[in-house]
């Protein structure tokens, strides 16, 4: 009876609604309405399974860009592709290796890795020995990011000085570079430009400048976090100072329209406004919009944090920290959460993509664990929010299998995504001293790079 029910449909006032209204409806809707929605008959479960209207949803659920990225090498439906992001358990992991002609990158860690115009760009980072390097290099990817190796090409850009312990971050097309530590130790404050430049005649070229930022910038650093948040601004926080104290303050940068000055504001938190604490060695992540989410860290005493933040710079003039609050007993293998010199990268489905770092005792780490922010209604909404404080989220971490080329436990590496958060690049970091170049503490800086793929197949 209740078949029938379903199938006389043309009694039902919601099957006189026409398709397209019934369409901007369904993306109104949450997943489980949808799926819901599918199941009352044979005519709207043909709209609610539809190719056009599961890439509506993941356009709108994800964003324009890595939906965009995707289509070209997207063999699957678009709602198979939302069920395998949303269930991803392993990853994929690929060494890349060197091809002929300059050669690779030498050995180092505490560098940037970006990728920006189709190019992975490489800068600084220290070395064995304890020097610091100032050589930028840069490998063409395109469009081809299922690949077997990588061709580096060293720039002849001269500048930046050499340092470690800097950020790098991608500002539309460009490369904001910021503070770091040099050879002698001191802290820098300065702020960089880079830009790639592509052309089939004259290949890869790059140049820096320094950037025009007044009388006003942050207090020397370096190991600080850094992204970009939102339209030419960049967020700075924490770091080691002067006389190696931790900071806990946090500055934007907004680029002028011309991109030729900056201007740094320091963000004040109201008095009784929580924050982060001081700490060094940790993450920035832009997801979307004007919010980031800040990751573990050292803090002052030398500890290993693990605590999560998320800041909302959606109202210029109320920006805010809010701590996301989870118990650890709820995550599986929770203990081996907290950490230092880590890498967290935004993949498809809006969520954080945690790799290695180092624990208390500097045990390095080889493990991937997922962050899902996308449930979050302060988050997910992409609007100011306001979200209680303390309360306690308790399906925010997943830990995701390694397969394939697992690379060896590291930290302070480099790390970026493609366009579409599908491919992770990971090169470099220190990793334990069983492999040369080492010096004399054991440790050992590592020369390899890698590609992650989050395994969406057929």
């Amino acid at each position: 009876m209740a078949e029938s029910s379903s199938n006389g449909s043309s009694s039902s006032p919601v099957t006189r609604i026409p398709l397209d209204h019934l369409f901007s409806i369904l993306l109104l809707l949450p997943i489980e309405s949808i799926l819901s929605f599918s199941m009352t008959c044979r005519k709207l479960r043909s709209l609610a399974d539809s190719d056009s209207l599961w890439e509506s949803v993941c356009r709108r659920d994800w964003g324009s860009a890595p939906v965009e990225a995707l289509k070209p090498s997207n063999g699957l439906p678009w709602k198979k592709l939302y069920q395998q992001v949303y269930e991803l358990d392993s990853v994929l992991c690929h060494r890349l290796l060197a091809e002929g002609g300059e050669g690779a990158p030498t050995p180092r860690a505490s560098h940037s890795l970006n990728l920006v115009s189709g190019c992975l760009v490489l800068f600084g980072g220290g070395c064995t020995g304890g020097r610091h390097l100032d050589d930028t290099w840069a490998a063409y990817t395109g469009n081809d990011l299922r690949r077997s190796s990588l061709k580096w090409q060293k720039m002849k850009s001269g500048i930046p000085s050499g340092r470690f312990g800097h950020s790098c971050v991608v500002v539309d097309d460009l490369l904001i570079l910021f503070g770091g530590i040099n050879d002698q130790g001191v802290r820098q404050t300065d702020t960089w430009i880079g830009q790639m430049t592509v052309d089939s005649r004259h290949g890869i070229t790059m140049s820096w400048r320094l950037l025009d930022v007044g009388l006003v910038s942050p207090p020397p650093r370096g190991a600080h976090a850094a992204c970009c948040i939102g339209f030419q601004s960049m967020l700075v926080h924490g770091g080691i100072g002067l006389s190696g104290r931790r900071l806990d303050d946090a500055w934007i940068l907004r680029l002028s329209e011309d991109l030729c000055c900056g201007t740094w504001t320091e963000i004040v938190a109201a008095p009784a406004q929580p924050c982060p604490s001081s700490r060094s060695g940790h993450t920035l992540t832009h997801i979307g919009g004007r919010q980031t989410i800040l990751f573990g860290g050292r803090g002052n005493g030398f500890e290993v944090l693990n605590d999560v933040w998320l800041f909302d710079a959606s109202d210029e003039h109320r920006e805010r920290w809010t701590q996301l609050v989870f118990e650890t007993r709820n995550v599986p293998q929770g203990l081996s959460l907290p950490r230092v010199g880590h890498s967290a990268s935004l993949i498809i489905g809006r969520r954080l993509l945690i790799y290695g770092g180092e624990d208390s005792y500097r045990h390095r780490k080889d493990d991937f664990w997922v962050l899902d922010i996308s449930s979050m209604p302060c988050v997910r909404m992409q609007r100011p929010t306001i979200l209680k404080q303390n309360r306690v989220f308790r399906r925010m971490w997943k830990r995701v299998e390694s397969k394939g080329d697992k690379p060896q436990s590291r930290s302070f590496h480099g790390a970026c995504v493609d366009a579409s958060g599908r491919f992770l690049f990971i090169h470099g970091g220190m990793v334990d001293g069983l492999i040369q170049p080492a010096d004399s503490s054991g440790l050992g800086f590592d020369g390899e790079s890698f590609v992650v793929d989050l395994l969406l197949q057929p």
